[in-house]
């Protein structure tokens, strides 16, 4: 009788310790196998079971939660939905996260460990911490200005603060509202495909996630390889440039559609957009001269983060002279966003020295306190100081004698460049329209922003497309609403 209680309990003991031991395996070596599991309902329970920290801008929430009631407790609400959604994206119970919302979820939710005292606790007990917050960079000024300038056209903008890189506006048109995003029922899913499914692609965010052929802007980049290189020692002097130009190793000619382009100096050529100009000066650079340059304003890069993610601006390392030569002038498979072209024109501004952009400030607890600044990455010199001013002074040009003359702002120095850019099977579709810029307050010793604004609108004019026309009053709206 005894050696049978002795069994069993030694039994019962064996089948104590598996079970001790298979609840340390799941709770301590599968948990997050488990908790990852689509099956597995408690995790978002608790994601969505308190309030999600808030975006803010000049300090104040540009996002909230509301209380559904649900299982899925907390919803996300929007102010200003479309006017914000190229920074915030969107937050869904059922589709995830974009931009903000999901480069910092860790923040917002509550689940990064720099919000805790004791991180190994609370990974112990699962507790999770009220959501942060996120600081942005914005100008809610110069984001209106942006937005309100594109209206209903379709394009993008980009702001940033030359000397720190802080992003001031980020403008994609059309937009759409996150809020319709939020929540898990029909309308959400509704609302989904809606969007996905809408030619003009409103969830794209074109600042950032789209490139486009920058067109004649990136002759400021041609500009800078050419005084670099020593090409161009004196931006007046004849550059000894045929009208038309044979571009080199082919039949093809390319022509200009401004006039006096024949043996034009650098400055009048930047100024009237001198195609053979820029052409012939890109291919006695040449490849590598070329490549090197746009790689150091910021081109073919592909680990720029604002935190979040920017589509590679492309400048095509391997190609014969007549391409280079074409890329020059921003044509053949030479792409650029937004960002990228302000980044261009920042560096400029301040001096040859490119300081990468940032759209968060800090990250803060609950309570308000920093927990983390921004991801800062170091500036480089992208162009000497002295290239720079003479860069300065062409862009200046444009703006004063130019096709920029619509970006002039009084009581302030303006510096721009206009772009046509073809595209299309034979450029047959209609150009899209850039200018590029950068303004200081005459009375300042540093610039106060640099923008770069691209019109794609279809439903334009051919001939009205132009990046004097089209788009550089709206440089001139966000340019003052950085200046005043």
């Amino acid at each position: 009788m005894i050696r049978g209680i002795r069994h069993t309990a030694a039994f019962s003991f064996l089948l104590l310790l598996a079970l001790l031991g298979n609840a340390a395996r799941v709770q301590l070596f599968e948990a997050d196998v488990y908790a990852g599991n689509d099956a597995n309902r408690r995790a978002p329970m608790a994601r969505y079971g308190q309030p999600r920290g808030a975006i803010l801008v000049a300090g104040e929430p540009v996002t909230g939660s509301r209380d559904s009631r649900g299982r899925l407790r907390y919803e996300r609400t929007y102010a200003d939905g479309p006017l914000y959604a190229p920074v915030t994206g969107y937050s869904s119970q059922i589709y995830g996260a974009s931009q903000l919302e999901g480069a910092e979820d860790g923040i917002l939710s509550g689940t990064d460990h720099r919000l805790a005292t004791f991180p190994w606790w609370d990974d112990l007990t699962r507790g999770r911490r009220p959501g942060g917050s996120i600081v942005t960079t914005i100008d809610p000024a110069v984001q209106r200005a942006a937005f309100d300038g594109l209206g209903r056209r379709k394009g993008a903008v980009a702001a940033v603060e030359p000397r720190t890189g802080r992003i001031l506006a980020l403008a994609s048109t059309p937009s759409y509202d996150p809020a319709e995003l939020s929540g898990n029922g029909t309308s959400v899913s509704a609302a989904w495909q809606r969007l996905n499914a809408a030619a003009d692609r409103p969830m794209l965010n074109r600042a950032i996630g789209q490139t486009y052929p920058p067109g004649s802007v990136f002759k400021v980049v041609t500009a800078a390889a050419a005084l670099e290189s020593g090409k161009v020692t004196d931006i007046e002097a004849p550059t000894d440039s045929p009208d038309p130009y044979l571009l080199p190793g082919s039949g093809t000619l390319l022509g200009n559609a401004a006039t006096g382009c024949e043996d034009a100096g650098l400055k009048d050529a930047f100024r009237v957009s001198c195609n053979t100009v820029f052409a012939r000066l890109g291919a006695e650079v040449g490849l590598r001269g070329m490549a090197e340059t746009a790689r150091r304003f910021g081109f073919n890069d592909a680990h720029l983060r604002i935190p979040s993610p920017v589509a590679p601006s492309r400048f095509d390392p391997r190609m014969d002279a007549a391409q280079v030569a074409l890329s020059a002038i921003g044509q053949y498979d030479t792409t650029a966003t937004p960002l990228q072209m302000a980044m261009v024109s920042a560096a400029v501004a301040n001096s040859g020295v490119l300081t990468p952009p940032y759209l968060v400030d800090r990250l803060t607890d609950a309570r308000g306190n920093t927990v983390s600044a921004g991801p800062h990455r170091s500036a480089w010199q992208a162009v000497g100081p002295v290239a720079a001013q003479q860069l300065q002074d062409m862009m200046i040009d444009v703006v004063e004698h130019g096709s920029g003359r619509q970006a002039a702002i009084k009581g302030a120095l303006v510096g721009g460049k206009t772009g046509t850019a073809q595209h299309g099977v034979r450029n047959a579709g209609t150009p899209y329209a850039w200018f590029i810029s950068w303004a200081r307050a005459k009375a300042a010793n540093e610039p106060a922003v640099a923008v770069a604004v691209v019109v794609e609108d279809a439903a334009a004019d051919r001939a009205d497309i132009s990046g004097g026309g089209s788009a550089a009053p709206i440089a001139r709206a966000v340019m003052k609403a950085a200046l005043y």
